[in-house]
């Protein structure tokens, strides 16, 4: 009788067990949904190099210079040739909030460049409202006032369900073509286009002036920092470009030729001197959709980021081989040299000390009362954003606009409104 019980038991266990299987299935399914959910970027770039493909290579050009060698050497060293006169260089770019690292940038090449054409816009490219922040500070670049060429885009806040941040960015890069043709650029002229952080250095405006058979098109190579020159990334910048002005030649930041000119700048990314400066950039800028959560925006977390060199946005490297992504994460290593910056930065060193190594420390938002503000608070603020989004108005530039003055506050709220709004729609 026993070894029948024994028997009968086994089938039991087996029937038990697809039971068992079952169960663990509807509680990892879950998991993983939610895992997803939260971490969908990181496992989407953890795996780029399987779904995507890298772009075409480009050609590198060798950059020659070293101090005290003639301009003839130096054109020679690229195969080119000196020329009897300098060609006029132009400087474009879109300005949204950049100060420091736009004055770094006039103070740099002021002795090279004709005119600095700048455009800035009342809005950001996500339709958040913004302060013509060149404007009230003007008195700052008086020393190159003679040489500015401003424009000013008046564009309205976003009130459209499908607002498109690279449709607008492409529209305001369309309108430097005006300012171009007023600054009296003409054929031959070199015409630098990049954006306000992309800074080439002197030697490579000296090459574009004064060498006879430079390329028509190149696209320079910047050497890449991010919060500081404290954290080299790699050379990775390539979007800035040189242009001998021609019939035909438009304000683009893409891809133009496979020419790119060896180590020919510097490019600091969230390079600003307060925080509540990086949080606007982070809600402002196209890829505004990186901030997955509202405590992405907190000033202590962004601070603590910025003297570690970590990502942001908590993203993996954008990468298309596993090499380079193991390569590359983790924290960005330290550098201690300030060697080869720009001389501006080096002779101005007490005023931009946030940007060299060991100044990681940013200035705290100006209103503390906003940063203590709390998760109910913010919440609440942005419920009144959505309500106010979705009143009719015959106003449209009264739509989007925070209660609260300070940017910090705003840009908060305005995460929180896309939360609230993906709700609302659901």
């Amino acid at each position: 009788m026993a070894r029948k019980s024994t028997n009968t038991s086994v089938p039991r266990r087996q029937a038990n067990l697809p039971r068992a299987c079952l169960l663990v299935v509807l509680i990892l399914l879950p998991l993983c949904g939610v895992g997803l959910l939260i971490h969908g970027h990181k496992v989407s770039y953890l795996f780029r190099p399987l779904w995507d493909t890298p772009p075409p290579p480009f050609t590198r050009i060798p950059h020659y210079y070293a101090e005290n060698v003639p301009m003839d050497t130096l054109c020679k060293l690229h195969g080119w040739t000196v020329r009897p006169s300098p060609r006029r260089v132009f400087d474009a770019i879109l300005f949204s909030n950049e100060l420091d690292i736009l004055e770094i940038r006039y103070r740099e090449l002021m002795p090279y460049v004709h005119k600095f054409v700048i455009l800035e816009s009342n809005t950001t490219f996500t339709g958040i409202v913004k302060p013509l922040v060149f404007k009230e500070n003007e008195g700052r670049f008086e020393f190159a006032r003679s040489k500015i060429v401003y424009g000013s885009f008046l564009g309205k806040p976003s009130d459209e369900p499908r607002w498109n941040p690279f449709d607008m960015e492409s529209k305001q890069r369309g309108i430097v073509n005006s300012l171009l043709r007023r600054s009296g650029m003409a054929a031959g002229d070199v015409l630098i286009m990049s954006d306000s952080d992309e800074i080439p250095s002197p030697h490579t405006l000296q090459l574009l002036q004064w060498c006879e058979g430079v390329p028509p098109v190149m696209h320079l190579e910047l050497r890449h920092y991010l919060y500081s020159f404290e954290f080299p990334v790699d050379y990775s910048s390539w979007r800035a470009t040189a242009h001998l002005v021609r019939p035909g030649t438009l304000y683009r930041h893409s891809r133009q030729t496979d020419l790119l000119l060896a180590d020919a700048g510097w490019h600091c990314s969230f390079c600003f001197r307060h925080i509540h400066d990086f949080v606007f950039k982070m809600t402002a800028y196209s890829h505004a959709d990186r901030v997955r959560r509202a405590n992405f925006l907190e000033p202590s977390r962004i601070q603590n980021i910025i003297c570690r060199g970590e990502d942001l946005f908590d993203m993996l490297p954008e990468e298309y081989s596993f090499q380079e992504l193991i390569k590359k994460i983790g924290p960005i290593p330290k550098s201690s040299s300030a060697v080869h910056l720009p001389s501006s930065l080096i002779e101005n060193a007490d005023k931009f000390k946030f940007l060299l190594p060991g100044g990681c420390l940013r200035h705290p938002p100006s209103k503390a009362n906003c940063c203590k503000t709390g998760a109910e608070d913010l919440f609440q603020l942005g419920g009144q954003l959505l309500q106010d989004w979705m009143k009719p108005s015959s106003d449209p530039s009264a739509r989007l606009v925070a209660p609260h003055p300070h940017p910090f506050c705003r840009a908060k709220a305005s995460v929180l409104l896309i939360s609230l709004s993906c709700f609302h729609f659901l």
